[in-house]
């Protein structure tokens, strides 16, 4: 990562946002149009839907509200996810991902590594601090530290996973019918690293439980799907990969090079998640892996985490994104679907996560049994983090 420049170039540009008129709205005008839920009717929910979705273990794999200047511990009006909808949509177990680095012009077929850095703007428009500005690593333990201000704030309602003792807890909670939420901490592509073995102990103290290897871009560790080619992993990205398995923490292979997944599938033996994405049978685009490379994936008794957007599921209405699911079954099977919506990670989505009975609703009507729905709205997510985390 290159440093952010010298210490003048910093101060001109914070000149230059103290003195545009109306800059200070700059930030909740940009996530207001990053991250739109389509305008639609209310959704109607079947009895028989209610009543299946309030008794669901509901987990997501991929979520970005951390990267926006929001207090997630109250429901907003813009964006898809806090604390308050993800407990009116039943929500048991949130992780939330840090983004630490974007290319200007992101795209999902080329970006340049060393392209000028969105969140560099972003994190001096939304005021994060000067520490923030220069260094990956930094931004990742800013979101870090922003998730416990949201818990310390949240009256019980949010409690942040870092054992398996932890979701044992949470789980007995939500069985007793306590209205709270499990967050996780995860971080998309481990240029936070900043090259440097060592600071991955920093993250995993600071809560981080899943590594993401990629995210736009070629990084220190090998190759992106969206970067120069398909690169493989580097003897760092090695280095990594097997500390990740050796801590116990996951590992999230979304975004990164079919290359990369390949060379992390023949040296882990490890449930491997792809935490957001589509299905490439149900939508023949770039950003969704090859059928077979799933299935690779799937075999490790990994999960695939089916998002809401789009641009990977062709179809991002409730009955879209159900369509996708019923595919990924057929694909890798029920014990390998599970959800990433991708909410808050300037995507445009049909429903925000207070609305998730929607897709439960859609779910039964594709035609999914109780038992598939029950797996992939969380159970097959628990049964992974039970795997991994210690």
């Amino acid at each position: 990562m290159r440093k952010f420049g010298k210490w003048l170039g910093r101060l001109l540009i914070l000149a230059a946002i103290a003195v545009i008129p109306g800059l200070i709205f700059l930030p909740g005008y940009l996530e207001e149009n990053r991250n739109l839920v389509a305008e639609h009717a209310p959704y109607p929910i079947s009895p028989e839907a209610a009543k299946l979705h309030n008794d669901l273990i509901i987990g997501d794999w991929h979520a970005d509200p951390l990267l926006w200047n929001r207090d997630l511990s109250k429901r907003g009006d813009r964006g898809h996810v806090d604390i308050p909808r993800l407990i009116e949509g039943n929500v048991a177990l949130q992780m939330f991902t840090a983004v630490t680095k974007s290319p200007a012009g992101q795209n999902y077929d080329h970006n340049d590594t060393d392209a000028m850095d969105n969140i560099t703007l972003l994190a001096l428009v939304q005021m994060w601090p000067p520490r923030t500005w220069g260094s990956l690593y930094q931004r990742a333990l800013y979101q870090a530290e922003k998730l416990h201000r949201v818990q310390a704030r949240s009256e019980g309602r949010l409690r942040i996973i870092r054992t398996e003792a932890d979701l044992d807890a949470l789980m007995a909670l939500k069985l007793a019918g306590v209205p709270v939420v499990g967050g996780l901490l995860g971080i998309e592509g481990a240029h936070p690293l900043e090259g440097d073995l060592s600071n991955l102990q920093g993250l995993q103290d600071a809560g981080y439980r899943m590594v993401a290897l990629q995210h736009f871009f070629d990084n220190e560790l090998g190759g992106s799907l969206h970067g120069s080619g398909n690169a493989g992993l580097t003897d760092f990205g090695r280095e990594v990969v097997q500390a990740v398995v050796d801590r116990g923490l996951i590992l999230d292979v979304a975004h990164s090079s079919p290359q990369v997944a390949q060379d992390v599938l023949r040296m882990t033996d490890i449930p491997l998640v792809v935490s957001h994405t589509g299905i490439y049978k149900n939508c023949e685009v770039k950003r969704n892996f090859p059928d077979d490379l799933m299935q690779e994936i799937a075999a490790t008794g990994g999960v695939i985490g089916i998002g809401y957007w789009a641009d990977v599921t062709c179809d991002d209405s409730p009955a879209g994104v159900a369509k996708t699911i019923k595919t990924a079954i057929e694909v890798v099977g029920e014990d390998a679907v599970s959800l990433g919506s991708d909410f808050d990670g300037s995507v445009q989505t049909s429903f925000d996560t207070s609305e998730l009975a929607a897709l439960t609703q859609a779910m039964m009507d594709a035609g999914l049994t109780e038992d598939q729905i029950r797996k992939v709205a969380g159970e097959n997510m628990l049964r992974v983090l039970r795997a991994r985390l210690e």
